[in-house]
């Protein structure tokens, strides 16, 4: 099999558990595979490097300078940017494994979340189109935002989809759900602050609502069953808690 010029990256901090599967899935269409990790505790770099990737540890900078940092320093100049949760599917292989790579081009691939086990199809979840695929010289990642790091793509460059899914085993348990919805909260707060925005009555009560109605109905969360209605719930939440968040930063004179 002859592999394309691409360099998978990934960014780690504590991914024993996932990384296996990962890894193994990009080998069959990475000619490199970076793992660029947080210092880890766990085993993350010592099954990185049994695999056969090649591992840098570098200090916590951000999600987007972090992968910028892997990128910088992959050996190809097409990267594909994969997270340690995320895994190709067989049908993405062969779509990738069949690309004419084009500059004038970024590619972009659906991620399918499983919820502890299950598939999420609606609830606004699916499909979640991600370019990942892409050549370094005119793309990186924005290293300000502290949630949901987006990459800065020209104008000019055509997003062409893939076919096949990115398995996204974000969830493994109730605890790591409500964790990261904590995290989120945390994050966007400070991003909020930074932007110079402001928790009110309305936002604080009316926002939850909104994002439960267009979790639930718009993106046909029902449609997910007893897992649509948690959901939809955790995302209000969610809203909820970054306001409430916010609200106390502002009180105290850090917002």
């Amino acid at each position: 099999m002859s592999l394309l010029p691409i360099s998978a990256v990934i960014i780690t901090k504590n991914e024993a558990t996932n990384i296996r599967r990962c890894i193994s899935a990009l080998q069959n269409v990475a000619s490199e595979v970076l793992v660029i990790d947080a210092h880890s505790s766990d085993d993350t770099v010592k099954i990185a490097k049994k695999m056969g990737a090649t591992v840098i540890q570098k200090k916590w900078l951000g999600y987007g300078a972090n992968k910028n940092f892997g990128n910088q320093i992959a050996a190809y100049d097409w990267i594909l940017s994969i997270d340690a949760d995320e895994v190709l599917s067989e049908e993405l292989i062969q779509s990738i494994q069949q690309l004419v790579l084009n500059p004038h081009q970024v590619y972009a691939i659906s991620r399918l979340v499983n919820y502890m086990g299950q598939w999420v199809y609606y609830s606004g979840w699916y499909p979640d189109w991600k370019v990942r695929l892409f050549h370094k010289a005119t793309v990186q990642w924005e290293e300000r935002s502290l949630v949901h790091e987006q990459l800065l793509i020209p104008t000019t460059k055509t997003i062409v989809r893939l076919k096949g899914e990115l398995y996204h085993y974000s969830y493994k348990s109730e605890e790591d759900h409500w964790n990261k919805i904590e995290q989120y909260a945390q994050l966007a707060a400070l991003q909020m602050a930074h932007r110079n925005r402001h928790s009110n009555f309305l936002k604080l009560y009316a926002s939850p609502i909104a994002r439960f109605f267009k979790t639930y109905f718009l993106k046909k969360g029902f449609m997910d069953g007893k897992l649509g209605w948690k959901i939809s719930c955790r995302n209000a939440y969610l809203v909820h808690r970054k306001y409430q968040i916010l609200s106390a930063m502002e009180q105290t004179g850090n917002g």
